[in-house]
């Protein structure tokens, strides 16, 4: 069963800093294409960001185009979310996803095929 597990997250002032970090079990990590979606109260969940298998290619939602990078380091079979100029609106639950045996992430949640159990990151005005 691959389990992954999601940290780094917590309470930064607008203008602030985080990076969340996801742990992937199993040998196949490599092979998965990874994600982060949020959700905030009273909303859907929404994408955020994404990165292909290889770590060659990204994509992010408009929102957050020039403050989060997404990366991976596929030796530690972890994927992470820097966050930078965080904003209130960017408070959420934050979600680590993957997708087994795709090159490519994408937007939708239907493609994922494993999630995390959401990480809180609360960014006070």
């Amino acid at each position: 069963q691959v389990q992954l597990v999601e940290s780094g997250g917590g309470l930064v002032q607008a203008g602030g800093s985080l990076r969340l970090s996801c742990a992937v079990s199993g040998r196949t990590y490599s092979s998965y294409a990874m994600g982060w979606f949020r959700q905030a109260p009273g909303k859907e969940r929404e994408f955020v960001a994404a990165i292909s298998a290889t770590g060659g290619s990204t994509y992010y939602t408009n929102s957050v185009k020039g403050r989060f990078t997404i990366s991976r380091e596929n030796a530690k079979n972890t994927t992470y979310l820097q966050m930078n100029s965080l904003k209130p609106e960017d408070t959420a639950v934050y979600y680590c996803v993957a997708a087994a045996f795709r090159r490519y992430g994408s937007r939708e949640e239907s493609d994922y095929d494993y999630w995390g159990q959401g990480t809180q990151v609360t960014v006070s005005s």
